[in-house]
């Protein structure tokens, strides 16, 4: 089957390209859902096709279908050519067997013990009205072969459960929700994870939020907990250090490598390396090792994240983020798994030095425009500081801010550094990710309350 892929490989190697390259993928996708007792919904899913990109000049031609075995391949290659207007080049011989192995997953998914959850959750508390399950499961194939990077294959895992509760207090609902993902198979994944654990922790953040008090509005310090995830640094400057978004005139630090951006106790990396996480893989999409790349370092903008294309365009160090959701998608610059290095403070010396403020130690959706930075998140977790100590619990908190600003204010990193994992949305496409900090302190934020 090998010598078939380097075929591919020899076929791509076309005259008048920059660079040619075939994305082959096969894989099986788990999902059930069970609401209120019953599964809603349980499916089975193959994905198997494959993708073939050109590069012609500064122009990218993108073509797919839907085998894996050369006569497939074939196609979407001609078709290519065709819109690129290129001809020449060693002709791929004809196959009808599938270039990679369709990936067994023995296990089904855990029915019997998502069952059993609902049950012990039901016990927990008769304020409990509606309790969703949520498990998914996939196994891949990967094979890349092109002109660019050495003919590559990945094994691809991945595992995520997810827990929403639904409590009554005073004649109002209240939601909280938990989730864990790794790029794990599932039977591996149930030995990490408590799944009861999951369920718990979206009932206490369902009742906490009954019992919160609405939140005070004003400008004040803001102390980010590291179980708030990193989402923030993500979504608030993350996706301006990706290429494709700096090379489009889009991103507030376009002007900015070699630069002071942030405060200098801020170092913020980006590493596929580590094992097991969501946002984890050996080589990208296009066939780069994965690599530990630093973004900012001690304050400082010393990189964007690349794709092969975007390394080029802008004379940018290849970095191994290019990433697609699948087949019938280009790669482009992703973020995989992306945080703050821990600092040298305790949590609880970072939260003394507030005489008022707001923790926070969930954070819900928002807006971000990468052009300017401006973002506003909800949080869905957070409690007032007064006088160094945590007090009172409350809800519909809102952080409006601007993210470089955010950077320079950060004046505490803390050494308590925490992983939560994601799926992150670009472009049409989605992708697994994790976004990690320690607890960090910044000096000021606008936090909107509500009285509702």
């Amino acid at each position: 089957m090998m010598d078939k892929l380097f075929d591919v490989v020899d076929a791509l190697t076309i005259p008048g390209t920059s660079f040619g390259e075939a994305f082959i993928q096969r894989g099986l996708a788990r999902f059930c859902l069970m609401d209120d007792g019953k599964f809603e919904e349980v499916s089975s899913t193959i994905t198997e096709g494959s993708g073939i990109r050109l590069v012609v000049g500064d122009r990218t031609y993108f073509t797919h279908s839907s085998g894996t075995d050369l006569s497939s391949v074939a196609l979407s290659l001609a078709e290519g050519k065709r819109r690129a207007r290129l001809s020449g080049g060693k002709p791929l011989p004809k196959g009808e067997r599938p270039l990679l192995h369709l990936p067994v997953m023995n296990e089904e998914a855990p029915f019997d013990r998502i069952q059993n959850l609902d049950r012990v959750v039901r016990k927990l508390s008769s304020t409990i009205k509606q309790a969703t399950f949520a498990w998914s499961s996939s196994v891949g194939e990967v094979a890349i072969a092109g002109s660019a990077n050495p003919l590559c294959r990945r094994s691809d895992f991945s595992t995520r459960f997810s827990v929403n509760i639904v409590v009554e207090a005073d004649g109002s609902l209240f939601s909280g929700r938990a989730a864990k993902a790794f790029s794990l198979p599932q039977d591996e994944f149930l030995k990490t994870v408590d799944l009861e654990d999951v369920a718990r922790e979206a009932f206490r953040r369902a009742l906490l939020l009954s019992q919160a008090k609405p939140c005070p509005a004003s400008a004040m310090p803001v102390v980010l907990a590291g179980k708030a995830g990193g989402t923030m640094v993500h979504e608030a400057c993350g996706h301006s250090l990706e290429a494709d978004i700096v090379l489009k005139d889009h991103s507030s630090f376009r002007d900015s490598l070699g630069k002071r951006i942030a405060s200098s106790l801020v170092t913020l990396v980006d590493d596929p390396t580590l094992f097991g996480l969501y946002g984890s893989y050996p080589f990208d999409d296009e066939g780069t090792p994965s690599r530990r790349t630093a973004l900012i370092k001690e304050g400082v903008l010393v990189s964007f994240l690349t794709d092969l294309l975007t390394s080029k365009e802008g004379s940018f160090p290849v970095t191994g983020n290019g990433r697609r959701t699948s087949y019938r998608h280009p790669p482009i610059p992703r973020m995989s798994n992306t945080f703050i290095m821990k600092g040298e403070e305790s949590a609880d010396e970072i939260l003394a030095g507030v005489e008022k403020g707001l923790l926070v130690l969930k954070m819900g959706g928002g807006e971000v425009n990468p052009t300017s930075g401006d973002f506003v998140f909800h949080v869905t977790e957070g409690y007032l500081i007064e006088k160094g100590k945590r007090s009172y619990p409350v809800r519909n908190a809102i952080l409006t801010g601007n993210g470089p600003e955010v950077l320079r204010d950060i004046d505490a990193v803390g050494d308590d550094l925490h992983y939560e994992s994601g799926v992150c949305g670009k472009s049409g496409q989605h992708v697994p990710v994790t976004d990690g900090q320690p607890t960090i302190r910044i000096r000021r934020l606008v936090v909107g309350g509500s009285e509702a």
